[in-house]
């Protein structure tokens, strides 16, 4: 197959996704060319999806990596002692088994999304695993509470991919990293605080004769339950299937998309369209750029507190300092989002933050004083929190129709899953308090996603050469006067 073919996919599947995205206006009530074209209109109509969707799905997603990440906060606490989970590997093993069923039903949880629309689907998620969250409060030994982690795994699986997913339905190609930002830095704020929520969640410890971080899973476990229920209620469908607006405003936001990038409307998904999707390089480079992005952030979600703890602070010191790393990307990410946003370009914005966040990675390793190492958190967090909603940016904005997104995402996010994996099995028990080996795994995976961020956008820029010299005999991704963006 030719690197053009392996691009755009079969020209039958071409003359397919060009037929079903066609966008109809007389679907969505009577055309007001007028109404659509009005710059101020178009504001209002694009800062209400703004608010309808992206403060809802950052608060759900919040909770997703609160309740995945709170293992750590849970062991500070004092069910390490009890559970018996600091003993050889098992911390590891029960970190580690949940990333198992999380890497294998990625592409079948996004298959199901298109089945079931992003509402019903999201909301069986948050409710499955919210009841999962909550039984683990009841667990009396740590292979009860490995087998609950591998039944989150399972039901959180679907649900970032389908987010990615559903996000970028309703965005142009270069307003995508800015709304990604906010989505991101609101989610993971506030999963930075979530070490000083099991803080005072772990006071309740006596109240019905339960420990304190048992009361960590039931009260996190029962918020997200209450949260499945609004995900039913308020979370947005695709745009062509959406509630909330207007038809006028149905119209525009589909003319954007459409005029964009050609993908306002999902084309069928055929087995043939994903092996064909699956056979493009370009999408698992997004996976390992993903996988690599992801390996500081599960490092520092899953051991910050159990560092700080070894490096001599109490339980209780240990949590509370885990949260301020997480306050400076509050204002670089959405600077650093803007900025890639409206000069059009991803890379280089990708390779400036994971220098940044290699730099905090060192300082943490290898640092004499706790200080500095602890102001290395810092820096490891500024940047990586940075690269992750460029990276999301950089793989939306070059894939075209919505059975590739649906690959793309799948693959993205279950390449993130196994970052999980590694970084649960790297950081060892026995290698506190310095971690010098998962740190420097850590630090390998940096250098990775500097590489193949290089390497993809070289092929990239190659093929808008390519294509404005008249080289090329199909369009790129099938969508005529479609170029990558760098």
């Amino acid at each position: 197959m030719s690197t053009t073919e392996r691009e755009t996919g079969s020209e039958s599947d071409l003359k397919d996704n060009s037929k079903e995205s066609s966008l109809d206006f007389a679907k969505f009530g009577d055309y007001d060319g007028k109404d659509i074209d009005d710059e101020v209109f178009e504001k209002r109509t694009m800062l209400w999806v703004d608010f309808r969707m992206l403060p809802l799905l950052a608060l759900v997603f919040a909770f997703c990596f609160i309740d995945r990440i709170n293992m750590g906060a849970a062991v500070t606490a004092g069910m390490g002692v009890e559970l018996k989970l600091l003993i050889d590997n098992r911390y590891n093993i029960a970190s580690m088994v949940y990333f198992v069923p999380y890497v294998i039903f990625q592409l079948p949880g996004n298959l199901a999304l298109r089945a079931l629309g992003p509402r019903h689907w999201l909301a069986i998620c948050v409710l499955s695993w919210g009841a999962v969250q909550l039984g683990m409060g009841y667990v009396h030994s740590w292979q009860q509470l490995a087998a609950t982690r591998a039944l989150m795994g399972f039901f959180e699986a679907p649900f970032f991919p389908a987010m990615v997913f559903l996000i970028s339905t309703w965005y142009k190609r270069h307003e995508v990293q800015t709304r990604m930002g906010i989505f991101y830095i609101i989610s993971v704020t506030l999963g930075g605080i979530s070490p000083i929520m099991a803080w005072g969640i772990a006071k309740l410890n006596g109240k019905h004769g339960l420990a304190g971080w048992r009361w960590i899973f039931i009260v996190e476990g029962a918020c997200t339950l209450f949260l499945g229920v609004v995900t039913w209620l308020f979370i947005p469908d695709f745009p062509h299937q959406n509630r909330f607006l207007s038809q006028r405003q149905t119209q525009l936001v589909l003319k954007r998309v459409e005029e964009d990038r050609g993908d306002s409307l999902p084309d069928p998904i055929t087995r043939e369209k994903i092996f064909t999707h699956l056979k493009d390089w370009t999408i698992w480079s997004y996976g390992i750029m993903f996988f690599c992005v992801t390996m500081p952030a599960y490092a520092q979600a899953y051991f910050i507190s159990i560092i700080l703890k070894g490096l001599g602070w109490s339980p209780t010191k240990a949590l509370l300092l885990s949260a301020p790393p997480y306050g400076p990307p509050i204002l670089t990410v959405l600077l650093t989002s803007w900025m890639s946003d409206r000069l059009k370009h991803r890379s280089g914005f990708i390779i400036l933050n994971t220098s940044i966040c290699i730099t905090g990675l060192c300082l943490t390793a290898f640092a004499k004083q706790n200080e500095i190492r602890y102001f290395g958190t810092f820096l490891t967090n500024i940047g990586n929190s940075g690269a992750g909603p460029g990276i999301l940016a950089y793989s939306s904005n070059n894939v075209v129709s919505h059975s590739k997104r649906t690959v793309q995402t799948a693959v993205t996010v279950m390449l993130a899953g196994v970052s999980g994996i590694v970084a649960t099995l790297v950081f060892r028990t026995q290698d506190a308090p310095h971690y010098i080996p998962g740190i420097s795994t850590t630090v390998g995976s940096q250098v990775l996603l500097i590489l193949t961020v290089l390497g993809t956008s070289f092929h990239f820029w190659r093929q808008n050469k390519l294509l404005r010299e008249g080289k090329l005999s199909q369009p790129l991704e099938g969508q005529p006067g479609f170029l990558y963006t760098l």
